[in-house]
């Protein structure tokens, strides 16, 4: 499959568009009438930073999120206006909420924030929860639960949070916190349902939500895509679990593993990643996104860059733009 240069969208630039963000993995664009372009590149963010630019992966997690938009409509509205493009969509400007859900069913991550790091150093007290003792790594927990995390806007780290300490400091009102909280877990299990239909565990993900001008909160981001969840593969679960080994996963755990192996990935420098990883994480998004939603990646025509396709797709936007 073809996963050249022309093909792996870094930066996202729009002549004739205003009022840009560039996000860790997405860009976005303000338009005049209160929507907003939303462009997902193939930027591939983890500890924090930039690892490395994966060809074919922001369409990926746009068509991903596509999927996973459609079919969860019905338990929490959301942002969602037009896909002009693969890697566009184009929504409601919101006022995201401070707050990152992240809901979990297993003992799992690699993150400093994750649950099984911090189990690992000991702590059983965790986001609100008590864990037990004697769980071992990637087990199932006794229940889904949600770990708050402060949402960090110019891209700084997030920190944990407990639901005390998100109303004390006044983040979310206890109305905001019931609804997204109730939103999260029927969202949660919704996609559990239907990745196990597929022959995969959805093992956790991450949840962004914002207000609208009506005063509505909506889905916001993108949900259940590679990027925002860890899926592992429901047949090899329970042999690799009792075996100890590494479980057969569609997440970015596969270049943070090699990355956190070879340098302390929140303050050294990264080493360059092999075109070969580059290029099997490639295919690891195709596999996923075919795996998760039934469907056939269709990949970007070969005569014509993305970020050319992009320019094109949106120019009716332009005139629109503040």
């Amino acid at each position: 499959m073809q996963s050249s240069a022309a093909h792996a969208l870094a930066d996202v630039s729009l002549p004739g568009f205003s009022n840009h963000y560039r996000g860790k993995v997405r860009d976005t664009y303000g338009l005049s009438d209160g929507r907003i372009i939303i462009v997902a590149s193939d930027r591939l963010s983890a500890f924090d930073r930039i690892l490395a630019v994966i060809p074919h992966k922001g369409q990926v997690l746009t068509q991903t999120a596509r999927y996973w938009f459609d079919r969860t409509a019905d338990i929490c509205p959301n942002h969602v206006l037009d896909y002009p493009d693969p890697n566009v969509v184009v929504g409601r400007r919101l006022t995201i909420l401070p707050v990152e859900i992240v809901v979990r069913d297993y003992l799992a991550g690699t993150t400093g924030t994750s649950i099984l790091t911090l189990y690992n150093q000991g702590r059983r007290e965790m986001y609100g929860h008590t864990l037990p003792d004697g769980l071992r790594p990637n087990e199932r927990l006794p229940k889904p639960i949600i770990t708050p995390s402060s949402k960090a806007f110019d891209g700084g780290h997030d920190e944990p949070l407990t639901p005390d300490e998100i109303l004390a400091r006044g983040l979310l009102t206890r109305e905001q916190w019931e609804t997204v909280s109730a939103y999260a877990l029927a969202l949660f299990a919704r996609g559990q349902r239907m990745a196990a239909e597929r022959g995969l565990i959805l093992v956790d993900t991450k949840y962004e939500f914002g207000i609208d001008a009506e005063g509505r909160i909506l889905l916001a981001d993108e949900i259940h895509t590679p990027d925002s969840s860890r899926y592992w593969i429901g047949e090899t679960y329970a042999e690799r679990f009792a075996a100890g080994e590494r479980l057969a996963s569609f997440d970015k755990d596969f270049m943070r593993s090699w990355v956190a192996a070879r340098c302390d990935p929140y303050t050294d420098p990264i080493p360059e990643i092999p075109a070969r990883m580059i290029e099997d994480t490639s295919k690891v998004y195709i596999q996923a996104f075919e795996a998760i939603t039934g469907q056939r990646f269709e990949p970007p025509a070969e005569d014509e860059p993305v970020l050319e396709r992009i320019r094109r797709n949106l120019a009716p936007y332009r005139e629109a733009s503040a």
